[in-house]
């Protein structure tokens, strides 16, 4: 078996690790490997495939990969949030007077009621317009708007 064939069957045995692992470490490996089975059939002895394996591996460490996580891995500041977590910074009406020292109140939003406490110690009026700062299980954090 010739170098270069090593070379390949080493990418593609780090490509494979990488669909398991999706870290990307094993694919700045992959690309490491595949520089150095190019440099191989080209007829390059096996210290200069070393240093093209070197040299591949650690660019794609440095470069390919932080730019890789960033693609795969970020958040996006404009996802559409669901469920509970839509409530958040919504602006919803008393329906019945919120009292924190008597932990009683409840806020109507879009038509559904939920139970809901003020921040610090006050009381809001039934219909007064509040915002939702909070979402704990089934009970809304607000203030007054």
């Amino acid at each position: 078996m010739e170098m270069w064939q090593i070379w390949a069957i080493v990418a593609a045995v780090m490509v494979a690790v990488e669909i398991f692992t999706a870290g990307f470490a094993a694919i700045c490996l992959a690309i490491g490997a595949v520089a150095s089975a190019v440099t191989a059939a080209l007829g390059f002895g096996v210290k200069a495939q070393i240093i093209w394996f070197a040299v591949f591996t650690l660019f794609s460490f440095v470069v390919v990969r932080p730019i890789a996580i960033k693609m795969f891995f970020h958040k996006d500041k404009n996802a559409r949030k669901s469920g509970v977590d839509a409530l958040i910074g919504r602006v919803g009406v008393v329906s019945e007077t919120i009292d924190s020292a008597a932990n009683t109140g409840r806020v109507s939003i879009d038509g559904d009621d939920w139970k809901a406490v003020a921040t610090g110690d006050c009381v809001i009026a039934k219909g007064e317009q509040v915002e939702v700062l909070e979402v704990n299980s089934v009970v809304l954090t607000v203030r007054k708007k």
